[in-house]
């Protein structure tokens, strides 16, 4: 039978794992997988539930709709084998774009790259191994906004769900952030707020630093402070040089993307205001 994830969120009340899983039942839905929490703060309740059913997706989608209307929920359903249209975008570091169309070939990604965005033309030809379209779009300060129309075409007409900034070194102007709201990660150093700017691993590495880390976070209109996803951190000291610290946190950078891409492709990341509940 077809599989399914249906995510939700709604204000936390008694009785709705058994709501779902009644209407589920009612369905000829059988659970495979649930998870589900209270946020104290919020008083919100979130859950994600992958199950297979006989139902076809849109009359289910339908009937889920309804039901979502009956008890106050936003919901979302998914069918958990299709994989997710992404595309990635890069500039002149192509280690975590490597590391995803590697993962994404070999299976341990459900994704599927559509195209390659960059400002620079060094990627070319690796994405030409993968046989994944290449494009080029320069961005300028005078071109900003004819470059971001383009990428956005790009985007739209490859009907990617998923925009992964994989070292992409532009900050997207505020109307580029709402039209990928939700559905575009971005990859940094963890040092922030202090190394800003150019070689942060060369800046951490003469102050002496003891850990140096990642974050993947979605993107928003507030420079590298949205929702966190992932974050992860390796040790280091003083034997280390700083072709060192730039190697690790390039491994460290690759592996939280991954992690981070894998789970928003299965589903598992819900956005609880400033903050995400992942379902891991």
């Amino acid at each position: 039978m077809p599989s399914y994830i249906l995510t939700l969120s709604c204000p936390d009340r008694p009785g709705i794992v058994h709501a779902v899983s009644g209407f589920l039942m009612q369905h000829g839905g059988n659970i495979d997988e649930a998870s589900q929490v209270h946020d104290s703060g919020t008083q919100l309740f979130f859950m994600r539930v992958r199950f297979e059913c006989g139902v076809e997706f849109l009359p289910l989608k339908a009937a889920v709709a309804e039901f979502a209307k009956t008890h106050g929920m936003r919901t979302s359903l998914h069918d958990s084998a299709a994989p997710m249209p992404a595309v990635l975008m890069v500039s002149k570091d192509g280690a975590c774009m490597n590391d995803l169309l590697f993962r994404w070939k070999t299976g341990l990604l459900n994704i599927d790259v559509r195209a390659v965005i960059s400002n620079h033309r060094d990627f070319y030809q690796l994405a030409a191994s993968y046989n994944v379209p290449f494009h080029h779009v320069p961005v300028t300060a005078g071109t900003k906004a004819q470059a971001e129309a383009k990428q956005l075409e790009i985007i739209e007409a490859e009907g990617a769900e998923l925009v992964v900034l994989a070292r992409y070194m532009q900050v997207l102007s505020n109307g580029m952030c709402e039209r990928v709201k939700g559905r575009a990660i971005n990859i940094h150093h963890s040092f922030l707020p202090s190394f800003k700017g150019a070689k942060p691993y060369h800046q951490a590495h003469e102050r002496g630093v003891k850990l140096i880390g990642a974050t993947a976070h979605y993107v928003t209109a507030d420079l590298d402070e949205g929702p966190i996803i992932e974050q992860d951190v390796a040790r280091v000291d003083h034997r280390m040089s700083v072709e060192d610290f730039v190697a690790l946190g390039r491994d460290t950078e690759a592996q939280v993307l991954a992690r981070a891409v894998k789970w928003h492709s299965e589903h598992r990341v819900l956005l609880d205001g400033h903050r995400t509940i992942v379902f891991r």
